[in-house]
């Protein structure tokens, strides 16, 4: 059985900026949802790397995520307590860098709690930068119709982008 992508939606940030990246009226004709990213924000408080806080159906509450990150020298978890996405670069990492990731939602139709699993990196153009992958838990029954990505304090800046692909299975 061979998968197909079909882009639905794909936003880019103008020159004002955005605190958020939102797709909504999804359809629930796919059987997964995958959304893939280049971001930047312009937070300066903390170090080159931020993360993307995910609502879906526009709210943030009862998610959690079980995350594994490391610089290239160190590793670590954590446990959090919204559905993350982590790394982007920010206002400290080098200019006109963007940090990647992409987040996957099986079965978003389904009448199940949904999970969804991430995976990112920021790009500093230094000698570490973070890369993180999470577990992800939204615990709610309900078919997911939106889904946003929020810059942690601050906004995104022009040239982030996000696209959110459909996914079939096919014979």
């Amino acid at each position: 059985m061979a998968l197909t992508y079909q882009a639905i939606a794909t936003t880019t940030v103008g020159s004002g900026g955005a605190s958020n990246i939102e797709f909504t009226s999804i359809p629930q004709t796919y059987t997964d949802l995958l959304i893939k990213y280049s971001l930047r924000d312009n937070v300066t408080s903390g170090g080159a790397s931020n993360n993307a806080t995910v609502s879906i159906n526009g709210s943030t509450a009862n998610g959690t995520s079980r995350e594994l990150y490391g610089n290239g020298a160190s590793a670590a978890s954590a446990s959090l307590s919204n559905v993350k996405v982590d790394y982007h670069s920010s206002a400290n990492a080098t200019a006109s860098t963007f940090g990647n990731a992409e987040i996957y939602f099986p079965n978003y139709t389904g009448s199940n709690n949904k999970s969804s699993s991430s995976d990112g990196v920021s790009e500093t153009n230094g000698t570490t930068a973070l890369m993180a992958m999470n577990a992800n838990l939204w615990s709610q029954t309900a078919a997911i119709t939106s889904i946003g990505l929020s810059a942690a304090g601050g906004n995104f800046v022009q040239y982030s982008t996000a696209t959110l692909y459909g996914i079939k299975n096919t014979v």
